[in-house]
């Protein structure tokens, strides 16, 4: 029995959900928001860990700065191919990454968001019934408006009839917590796997002699690769990175097209559960908390709330998801990786490039496609 309406009905309260329960309440202290989670906090997600500064520069601007401002920053980024097999570019970025296991990220998120008057709900939303202008969950919890931020396998996208991704724009990836080796602990590590498209290892350092390790592949159709099959992958690529590890999860990664799927309506779509992750980098948590920032500030205006987020996100990502896609595909011609990782190494600019396209939202410039061009030629 539905006795009551809130203003925004948030579901998930990971960076998507509690980023779009801070943005609402910022932008409208007054509304009734309800954050919605089927788990007790704190608790763990499958991920890589890397926070780039633009996921924080976003979440200070919602209201809760220096975040995460106990964990180390690293500045050094190493990519390519393993030894003797490849180039390699590696660099220190504009900007420090940290590490953060989403524990600890997830849950001072939420305190955040549930500081600035966002209701907590343990529940898990099994149906969702568009009413006109209302949404109802379960039949018992109505709202004005719905953010959906409940992941890859997002009930509430199914529930408006969108397909999740499937080959080709799907991956799956492991990772675990390991001690970290002493070679790895002031960088983060990505090693590419030599003639498998979009597939890597890596070892991300926390700072408290632990790393987050892991690898992941994308899925282009055939049987869901093995566990086993995904840790000999680590394994070869990282050697010894992931001894003694722990705490192994796996999940998938819905990978940026380049235009999400983001109906007009009362119910927005945003990080997972809108195929936010980068299909290059497999980055999620910036995409994560922009989109969920943009869709509570949305979801508290006036007007069709899936319009005017689209027309939002559609300003600030399709240029960059665009090249981001133009990337991936070049990304399966290990020439042209060749000639990126070699003209990143040898160019600052390069590597500047390189680095916003897979951390936050760059473009390809003409000046990097004419110097990897040349780098291809040169060989």
């Amino acid at each position: 029995m539905v006795d009551d309406t809130w203003d925004v009905v948030v579901v998930g309260g990971g960076p998507a959900g509690s980023a779009a329960a801070l943005s609402a309440l910022r932008a409208r202290p007054d509304m009734r928001v309800l954050l919605i989670d089927r788990a007790t906090f704190p608790r763990d997600k499958a991920c890589g860990d890397g926070v780039a500064p633009h996921a924080l520069d976003v979440v200070a601007a919602l209201g809760a700065p220096g975040l995460v401002d106990d964990f180390r920053p690293v500045h050094r980024l190493r990519l390519g191919y393993p030894l003797g097999q490849g180039a390699e570019l590696s660099g220190t970025t504009t900007r420090p990454s940290r590490v953060v296991p989403r524990r600890v990220l997830d849950g001072r998120l939420r305190d955040a968001a549930l500081a600035a008057g966002a209701v907590p709900a343990l529940r898990r939303v099994r149906r969702l019934d568009a009413r006109g202008d209302s949404v109802v969950l379960d039949g018992e919890v109505r709202a004005r408006v719905v953010v959906a931020a409940d992941g890859a396998e997002s009930v509430v996208r199914r529930e408006l009839g969108l397909r999740r991704n499937t080959g080709g724009h799907l991956a799956l990836a492991i990772r675990g917590y390991a001690p970290v080796l002493p070679r790895l602990s002031d960088e983060q590590r990505i090693v590419l796997a030599r003639g498998r498209r979009a597939a890597y290892a890596w070892s991300f350092p926390i700072g408290d002699g632990r790393a987050n390790v892991g690898y992941g592949e994308v899925l282009t159709g055939g049987p869901r690769p093995t566990r086993a099959h995904l840790l000999e992958r680590l394994d070869a690529l990282l050697p010894g990175a992931a001894a003694g590890g722990s705490a192994w999860r796996a999940a998938h990664l819905p990978l940026s097209t380049r235009r999400p799927r983001q109906p007009d309506g009362r119910v927005l779509l945003a990080g997972d559960a809108l195929s936010l992750v980068n299909p290059l980098t497999g980055e999620g948590i910036y995409y994560a908390v922009l989109s969920g920032a943009c869709a509570g500030e949305a979801a508290v205006s006036t007007g069709d709330p899936g319009r005017r987020y689209r027309v939002h996100l559609k300003h600030l990502l399709w240029p960059h998801l665009r090249h981001t896609a133009v990337a991936a595909r070049l990304a399966g011609v290990p020439a042209v990786v060749d000639a990126v990782l070699r003209a990143g190494d040898a160019n600052p600019e390069v590597f500047a490039v390189l680095t916003e396209l897979g951390l936050g939202r760059g473009l390809l410039t003409p000046r990097v496609l004419a110097r990897t061009a040349a780098a291809v030629t040169s060989r």
